[in-house]
């Protein structure tokens, strides 16, 4: 899954791709390097945002681009559901939802139809998630979360086969509980459903490496090799060619298992 933002303000690329042809070029450049799919995102959810994007201008943003890429995969990484609703319409394939449906009204947009849905766990909320997180069993409890939004949407009428989870690292998390759920992910795939790892770029591999985020490509494709190979499906990275490379190379060796 390669990113695209669409914002002003993301942490890693923030209004490189604000302009639609911007975006819509960088898409297909990723296309190019070997992605699946593309995921779009019109608000920024880094830690410390306000999220105060409205419907209207999120929407402004995201048209032209979904428009524009009619002919690719799309993801559209929003938690609203006017703008689900939209993007649903013209055509995305998948919306991967930070706040796992849990909007009013969003269970309705995305039953409504028949695209995927990645639900993720998140303690708080973009401004304040990073202040203290505190869990007694990060593991237990993210999967217990995930497990009954699982039964959640299918209960709204989602099948269970468009699910998709990802456990947020780095969504009110310190670098231990990413660590930890990133040790322990195949957990999650028992959950029934694919999992979806997103760790290209984030603040935990700048601590460990003491690296910029324009400098932690060599950390965040050693991070999704470690995903992968602890069963995410998924995959959500800035840097595409490169991390294809090293999946060729881990593929090549057998050690990416079902």
């Amino acid at each position: 899954m390669g990113v695209v933002n669409v914002t002003p303000d993301s942490f890693s690329d923030g209004g490189r791709f604000l302009d639609p042809a911007a975006a819509i070029a960088h898409a297909h450049r990723l296309m190019a390097e070997g992605a699946d799919l593309i995921d779009l995102g019109a608000e920024s959810s880094r830690p410390g945002s306000e999220m105060v994007v409205s419907a209207d201008e999120e929407l402004r943003r995201l048209r032209p681009v979904l428009q524009g890429l009619r002919d690719i995969p799309l993801s559209v990484d929003t938690v609203k559901p006017e703008v689900m609703r939209v993007a649903l319409a013209e055509g995305a394939a998948m919306i991967n939802d930070i706040n796992a449906l849990r909007a009013p009204g969003a269970l309705a947009a995305i039953a409504a139809g028949d695209a995927a849905v990645c639900l993720m766990h998140m303690q708080g909320s973009p401004g304040t998630m990073q202040r203290q997180p505190a869990y007694g069993d990060v593991v237990a409890e993210v999967k217990a979360f995930l497990r009954q939004r699982i039964d959640d949407v299918c209960a709204a009428g989602i099948a269970l086969e468009r699910v998709v989870i990802d456990p947020g690292f780095g969504f009110g998390k310190t670098l231990e509980h990413n660590l930890d759920l990133l040790r322990h992910l195949r957990q999650f795939a028992a959950l029934g459903v694919p999992v979806l790892a997103g760790w290209s770029r984030k603040s935990s591999l700048g601590q460990i490496t003491g690296k910029p985020a324009g400098e932690r490509l060599a950390a965040s494709v050693a991070a999704a090799l470690i995903a992968a190979q602890n069963g995410a499906a998924i995959l959500r990275v800035h840097d595409v060619a490169a991390t294809r490379d090293a999946l060729s190379v881990l593929a090549a060796v057998g050690k990416i298992h079902d």
